[in-house]
């Protein structure tokens, strides 16, 4: 029979406070700028650009009750009742420490405690337990009910050890085949579900389990702000502490959980017979606090409007807290010089499709298989929980890319059916001329590989991975050869280069960016953990920029004069219209002679 909870095992362990290791980033997210950037925006603005306040009456301000390196004791009680008042008993008192001094910087004023807890019946059936901290000046008690009790020098705070969160939704994902063996990074299965017949759990409302926090950090905020009454910031307000009878306010306690993950937490259920329990207790500053505070909310809004996933959050967060301090900043700035890249390389696509008058040297297929190619990346993304963020930009991309076709093809809509239908034609640009003939050859071969390969792949994934439905699957199955076989879908222009020997129809400044955006997933491939498909899917860019490099370089072209196809001078329209002169001035002169 487990111990009861007043007689916890207590292992006292002398580790410092701030002596933990850290470990290589385990990831990275493209929300981490975004995030810390409005944390830091609102916290500043909200010092320098808030509205002065009139001077208030220096007799009705509010000052902190306790002084800088006033010396204090503490108490840390446990307790299923949120209520408490069992000063007396001594099994619920699991941490006493004595001459902490308030707001002083130091191994004297940071300690910590290291134990066992052993959870009651009623905690592991869903129960409550609460932690109750009280400081006092030295000297003096914390129980109200003692005589040598002053209001003045003691306060106070509760807060839960136990979290009730939903429960995490059973994986659906089973294998298609009816196999119980799953491959090697398959998790075994238990049972499979039959998607006709829905789970009435998953139905209902979602179950709620408690989870156990193994560590507590009890921070006391160095603040001695004199604030008027009724004028208290929004932010901090809930969190402060203030005497009725005088209307200042103790030092507040905050029980600092940002660096707390959930895959940190332990589930409670029958099988737990004990858990570990951190505990800590040391000062922290107003700026920290604040941006702290500042910080969760940004989490909370982008958590409201759908950019975020629950446990975004705490990835966020394990970067900043494993990471290695130095890459973290090299990651920032080369993240920062990607999306720069990678707007120029968008705005110049525009920039050339839109201005593109021939389809001359330029394969129409490729156009069609990359939005066909987007598409599929979009409905995958739209079949797996992701935020509307990204699934917006997807969905962007797709626009952009079906709009490509109309520039690249006519599209009509043919209305002499029951169903308007639309119609794809080639420009005359592009079949009247060699183009179509080199764009056709180099797909019919390059299709029967693309064909051979996904099936191949949509076979081993039927095999030995799990999806939730026959549909999932083909999209998960569409979506990975697009990751891996996807440079072959710009192997038909390389073929059209070559057996033109010309490069000058080429939109060359959008490409470049798109290449040094290349590079820049190449370090990432290096340094951060990425899955395989992924990885590869960044060097096989490398190879076919390289290609269309070397074919730049064996097909020089004359920036100076109009090109064969209508384009000149880096497609400046001031050097395409002066060439366009000169052409029509020579062409007047040979006319004259003639006559």
């Amino acid at each position: 029979m487990a111990p009861p909870a007043a007689a916890a095992v207590v292992q006292q362990q002398g580790q410092p406070a701030q002596g933990r290791q850290q470990q290589q980033p385990a990831g990275m997210s493209q929300t981490i700028t975004g995030i810390i950037r409005i944390a830091v925006f609102w916290y500043f603005a909200s010092k320098f650009f808030s509205p002065k306040r009139p001077t208030a009456d220096p007799s009705l301000l509010t000052s902190n009750l306790f002084q800088k390196a006033e010396l204090m004791d503490m108490w840390f009680y446990v307790s299923e009742s949120e209520k408490f008042n069992e000063f007396n008993n001594e099994g619920a008192l699991i941490w006493h420490e004595t001459n902490i001094p308030y707001a002083v910087w130091g191994p004297e004023s940071t300690r910590s405690l290291s134990l066992k807890y052993y959870p009651s019946e009623a905690l592991k059936h869903n129960g409550s337990l609460y932690a109750h901290v009280y400081f006092a000046r030295s000297g003096y008690p914390a129980d109200p009910q003692d005589p040598e009790y002053q209001p003045l020098a003691a306060f106070g705070r509760t807060h839960p050890i136990v979290v009730y969160l939903p429960k995490s939704k059973s994986d659906k994902r089973k294998s298609l085949l009816g196999d119980a063996e799953g491959g090697e990074e398959s998790e075994p299965l238990t049972q499979v579900v039959d998607d006709s017949e829905p789970d009435p759990k998953e139905e209902g409302p979602p179950e709620w389990i408690s989870y156990w926090k193994p560590n507590i950090t009890v921070n006391l905020v160095e603040d001695f702000s004199r604030y008027s009454q009724n004028a208290v910031p929004p932010n901090i307000a809930p969190y402060m502490n203030f005497e009725p009878s005088t209307g200042n306010y103790y030092p507040t306690v905050f029980f600092n959980e940002f660096w707390l993950l959930r895959d940190k937490l332990t589930a409670l259920n029958e099988t737990v017979t004990e858990v570990p329990l951190n505990l800590e207790v040391g000062p922290i500053s107003m700026t920290k606090w604040q941006l702290f505070l500042q910080i969760d909310q940004s989490f909370q809004i982008h958590r409201s409007y759908g950019s975020m996933l629950d446990g975004e959050a705490d990835e966020l967060k394990r970067v900043f807290l494993e990471g290695n301090p130095y890459l973290l900043g090299i990651t920032m700035v080369v993240s920062l010089l990607h999306s720069v890249f990678d707007f120029l390389a968008f705005k110049n696509d525009i920039q050339f499709w839109n201005k593109n008058k021939s389809m001359e040297g330029l394969s129409a297929k490729s156009v069609v298989v990359n939005f066909i190619s987007q598409l599929i990346v979009f409905l995958y993304l739209l079949d797996n929980d992701t935020s509307w963020m990204i699934l917006a930009s997807s969905g962007v991309g797709v626009c952009i890319e079906f709009w490509k076709i109309g520039k690249a093809m006519h599209i009509e809509i043919d209305r002499s059916g029951k169903i308007p239908m639309l119609r794809f034609r080639d420009r005359e640009s592009y079949a009247g001329n060699k183009t179509k003939e080199y764009d056709d050859i180099a797909m019919k071969y390059l299709s029967y590989v693309i064909f051979f390969l996904a099936a191949c792949f949509a076979v081993y994934s039927l095999k030995y991975d799990r999806h939730k439905s026959w549909y999932s699957w083909i999209l998960s199955s569409l979506t990975s050869c697009v990751y891996m076989f996807g440079f072959i879908m710009m192997c038909p222009q390389l073929f059209i280069n070559y057996k033109l020997k010309s490069v000058a129809h080429m939109p060359w400044r959008q490409m470049t960016y798109k290449f040094l955006n290349t590079i820049i997933d190449d370090l990432f491939a290096f340094v951060i953990k990425m899955p395989i498909l992924h990885r590869l899917s960044v060097f096989r860019d490398d190879i076919i920029f390289l290609i269309y490099l070397y074919q730049r370089w064996v097909y020089p072209v004359d920036k100076k004069r109009v090109n064969e196809f209508g384009f000149g001078g880096e497609d400046d329209p001031a050097s395409i219209t002066a060439a366009a002169g000169a052409v029509a001035t020579v062409s007047k002169e040979e006319d004259k002679k003639t006559n």
